[in-house]
């Protein structure tokens, strides 16, 4: 469950951001994890309750939003969203495409008291 070690990464990057702005509490948290990175957002969710026992994040708020896959097709360069890597191009068939988003995972925001 690699999902674990991605909370845990989370927790360390927020305490480090609480240290850097010496507070001891942080608010909420938005993070965007893309459909076609591997990631499981329930399991996701499940390792950071787990997990932020005794840290700056034990009563944050977490609201994790999912980014929709797309591709651009490398025959026709139509520019569309897939829901997995079995996709074609809804132009013209092909299943030839270069991923343009989709993969990343990031925190988009924290939120603290100042």
């Amino acid at each position: 469950m690699h999902e674990l070690s991605i909370a845990t990464n989370i927790i360390e990057f927020a305490e480090e951001f609480a240290r850097d702005h010496q507070v001891t509490k942080i608010n909420r948290i938005e993070i965007e994890v893309g459909r076609l990175s591997g990631i499981v957002i329930d399991s996701l969710e499940f390792a950071l309750e787990l997990a932020v026992k005794d840290t700056v994040m034990e009563y944050t708020e977490v609201v994790i939003t999912e980014i929709p896959g797309n591709a651009k097709c490398d025959k026709c360069g139509t520019i569309f969203e897939i829901q997995n890597w079995a996709s074609v191009c809804p132009e013209c068939q092909s299943a030839a495409f270069e991923i343009i988003g989709g993969k990343e995972m990031q925190i988009r925001s924290i939120f603290i008291d100042s």
